[in-house]
């Protein structure tokens, strides 16, 4: 799982309430964030490998939305790794993390470690923060047409730019001036938890008004493709809003947990004493918020994989061949072009339409095609000769 408690952790004279959670059943923990990370990482890679039964064809290039759900799924893998080898030291090798709690000793690995782990897996975490504020700004640019895969570089140096910054920025505090030396105020470990929770906040806040945009804006492109704003294009309108719903609902189920958790040790680190009986109820809320953020955080990349594309089915297929993977997109393909259709399709009764041969109109299909592609449906009824499919 990944909080900022994790790094608090690594001080020697680290504050109570951390101590609290940090000490409470850390096999049962630690257990726990293998078995979640683990499993979430093996679905993870199984929704993205190639599936038996698709049509190989030539390869598309990837726009950039295809590009930054490819991105955000191998930040929770890296992550997840993060989670697994930390917590399998941690079991494995008691005695080496027991030299933590030594203030002043002379083992620096044990600290090395400690503060290395916590920073790889925060790092990867606020990466992927800051790549899903990307994905809700390119979608709500796409259908304004001031995107495309030109504007990644910027993304590229944006999400991994600030991650790295407020990661270094925030540690930097923490330790200030030294290892020995955090927790020792609150001026050192509030900015830390500020730039720790600041790109999840922002996803909290920001991404549902930029998907709403989006999604409003889908409706004027849809109404001015033929001028009619019929039942089609309004059921494809709502499939893209159930999409954008979606991958909210997974953040604030994997994510809520941290804020709850955070809130209820930020009040106890804010009494004289903690152990006291009339904060019993407080404590155990604490804890048991505590167990279920290493259950749901390691969760999300497969969880956010259901978003994006589907269930893509058990069936992989690891023979080599130039072939389609769930993550492309297919939006560079013209029209007339004898397209397949992409391993998730939305539920639509859209009847065949004319070919639009105006650039306008094939840069609106296309603009609609980027936000829809990975999504799937057990009933493909679309018809490959609609000018928005044919993008797919």
């Amino acid at each position: 799982m990944a909080s900022p408690r994790l790094e608090t952790y690594c001080c020697p004279n680290r504050d109570a309430a951390t101590q609290l959670v940090m000490n409470f059943q850390p096999e049962v923990f630690c257990g726990v964030c293998i078995g979640s990370a683990s499993i979430s990482l093996l679905l993870t890679i199984l929704q993205l490998l190639p599936k038996k039964g698709q049509s190989p064809r030539k390869m598309p290039k990837a726009s950039s939305s295809s590009t930054i759900l490819l991105l955000i799924s191998i930040c929770d893998i890296l992550g997840g790794l993060g989670m697994i080898f930390r917590s399998s030291v941690w079991l494995g090798f008691p005695g080496f993390i027991a030299n933590i709690s030594v203030a002043n000793g002379t083992d620096v690995w044990p600290s090395a470690f400690c503060v290395g782990s916590a920073m790889w897996i925060q790092l990867l975490c606020s990466a992927g923060f800051w790549w899903l504020f990307c994905y809700a700004v390119d979608s709500y640019l796409v259908v304004r047409r001031s995107a495309g895969l030109s504007t990644i570089m910027l993304y590229h140096l944006m999400a991994w730019g600030l991650a790295v910054m407020l990661c270094v920025e925030g540690i930097a505090l923490l330790y200030y001036p030294s290892l020995s030396s955090c927790e020792n105020g609150l001026e050192h470990a509030v900015p830390h938890y500020i730039t720790t929770y600041a790109p999840l906040l922002l996803v909290l806040v920001v991404n549902p008004i930029l998907f709403r945009r989006t999604v409003s804006a889908v409706a004027s492109l849809l109404k001015g493709r033929q001028g009619i704003y019929t039942e089609h294009e309004r059921r494809l309108g709502t499939e893209i809003q159930i999409r954008f719903f979606k991958i909210m609902l997974v953040f604030v189920i994997c994510w809520s947990s941290n804020i709850i958790n955070e809130s209820l040790l930020f009040y106890l680190e804010m009494q004289p004493d903690i152990n006291e009986m009339l904060l019993k109820n407080i404590r155990s809320a604490a804890l048991i918020t505590w167990i279920i953020m290493g259950v749901l955080n390691p969760m999300q990349g497969f969880l956010f994989t259901l978003a994006f594309y589907g269930w893509t089915g058990w069936r992989v297929d690891l023979k080599w061949r130039k072939r389609e993977i769930p993550w492309e997109s297919m939006s560079s393909s013209t029209v007339g072009e004898n397209a397949y259709p992409s391993p998730v399709n939305y539920q639509s009764n859209i009847h065949d339409s004319k070919k639009i041969t105006t650039t306008d109109s094939q840069q609106t299909d296309e603009a609609i095609s980027m936000l829809s592609e990975g999504n799937t449906s057990g009933d493909d009824r679309l018809t490959r000769s609609s000018p928005i499919y044919q993008g797919w």
